[in-house]
């Protein structure tokens, strides 16, 4: 039976540097799997690359070819063995099969339940499969991986908390506007944490974007980047009154938001509901904003704090995510070793129809008196002879149990009726 074998790193096992001397890009890829497919000793292949691991999945025609697996990488990334060797994990069979299951569903990234990690999956293996490098084994193994990522997504909570700040961010802006489709933001600072969280707010629509930051050219050069609206940071006090969100995350010593200009825009804009996000350290905005009605105040603690209470929430989803994966693996495992048992019920059908057809050929030359129609007729009673023969047994090795060892009932078959099912491979 065909081994399934995957060997790789990731952000467990090799630092940032390593990591991206190791990575393929997608004409990297192509090229790649155009040499595993000329490859007489590798079966089918896949190659996933992200900037947080690489991995090659693979079907061996005999052996594992570890060794040249890890050469071949090697010699594709011109990177020395001894350099990257320590940090690979190699999994074999129902641990390869884990493996890639966890990594589909999230549970083996970096921030578990991110979502995006099943569309890289699935354009590992439509490059694979727009390549010819997968095949039948191959195939069915990774539509089985996107069905229980799909699964555990649908059936699991572990997608649905905020395990970043600045995700943790827009979650609170959704509960208080409910439809930012309507609202505009803005950014004061152009810090990364902000320009995460705007990432965020353009998924969820966001109307507007204005961008004030101390450097003018810096605010352009943010605006330009999500199609918004510069403004200078002196102006900001200004701009609250056409906005509702505001992201801060400048490098600010003191407040660069004061309750009293609060309270004048609120004036300004008839108490409508102003939403502060500070994930400044220090806090860049005035903590007393708190108190005036309808403006609303988060800091870099709160967030942390829905965050931490995220995560734990998502370790109890990922026991049950790891249920359904282990069953999984299990039915997966079932298929597989019914494929072992197919070449043998062929093998055992071709032996008894050659039989059948040899001794039927040979009395039959004895018999020319006989009629067409009784030739006929004696055919098909050997034949059906022949199918009711072999139906038990055919039936036995088809039912697999769980508690049985099916090697053990292919061996003695093989040999009761001195069958190689491997013969014509």
């Amino acid at each position: 039976m065909s081994k399934i074998i995957l060997i790789g790193l990731n952000h467990k096992t090799a630092p940032v540097d390593l990591r991206e001397k190791l990575s393929f890009s997608n004409e990297e890829t192509i090229a790649a799997l155009e040499i595993l497919k000329q490859d007489k000793e590798i079966k089918e292949s896949l190659i996933f690359s992200t900037c947080n691991r690489t991995e090659v999945l693979y079907i061996p025609a005999t052996g594992n070819k570890v060794d040249k697996i890890i050469e071949f990488i090697s010699h594709q990334k011109k990177i020395d063995i001894s350099e990257f060797k320590s940090s690979l994990y190699i999994y074999k069979e129902d641990e390869a099969i884990l493996h890639l299951f966890k990594v589909a569903s999230s549970l083996d990234s970096m921030v578990v339940g991110e979502p995006q990690i099943l569309g890289q999956v699935k354009q590992a293996y439509r490059t694979a499969v727009s390549n010819n490098a997968s095949g039948v084994l191959l195939n069915r193994l990774m539509h089985k991986t996107f069905n229980i990522a799909k699964k555990v997504r649908k059936e699991t909570g572990i997608g649905d908390n905020a395990v970043s700040i600045s995700y943790a961010a827009i979650e609170l802006a959704n509960k208080i506007f409910s439809d930012l489709s309507q609202r505009s933001v803005m950014l004061l600072g152009a810090g990364e944490m902000a320009e995460l969280a705007v990432e965020h707010l353009l998924s969820n629509n966001v109307k507007q974007i204005i961008v004030a930051n101390r450097t003018f050219k810096k605010a352009v050069a943010l605006a330009d980047k999500f199609n918004g609206q510069a403004v200078k940071f002196e102006e900001r006090e200004e701009a609250l009154k056409d906005v509702d969100i505001i992201i801060s995350s400048t490098g600010a010593t003191d407040y660069v938001l004061t309750q009293t200009q609060v309270k004048q825009a609120m004036k300004k804009r008839h108490h409508n509901t102003l939403f502060f996000i500070d994930i400044a350290v220090p806090r860049d905005i005035d903590p007393k904003i708190n108190t005036i009605s309808n403006a609303y105040l988060y800091d870099i603690d709160d967030l942390k704090n829905i965050v931490e209470s995220n995560i734990e929430q998502r370790g109890k989803e990922t026991v049950k995510a790891e249920r359904y994966i282990e069953e999984a693996v299990v039915k997966f495992r079932n298929w597989l070793e019914s494929l072992a048992i197919v070449p043998t019920i062929k093998a055992l059908n071709d032996k008894i129809s050659t039989i059948i057809d040899i001794e039927c050929k040979k009395t039959l030359s004895n018999l020319r008196h006989l009629s067409q129609e009784d030739i006929d007729a004696i055919k098909r009673m050997t034949q059906a002879i022949a199918t009711r023969t072999i139906h038990d047994p055919i039936l036995f090795l088809r039912n697999t149990g769980d508690h049985r060892d099916d090697s053990l009932y292919l061996n003695v078959t093989h040999q009761l009726f001195n069958i190689d099912p491997h013969e014509e491979e």
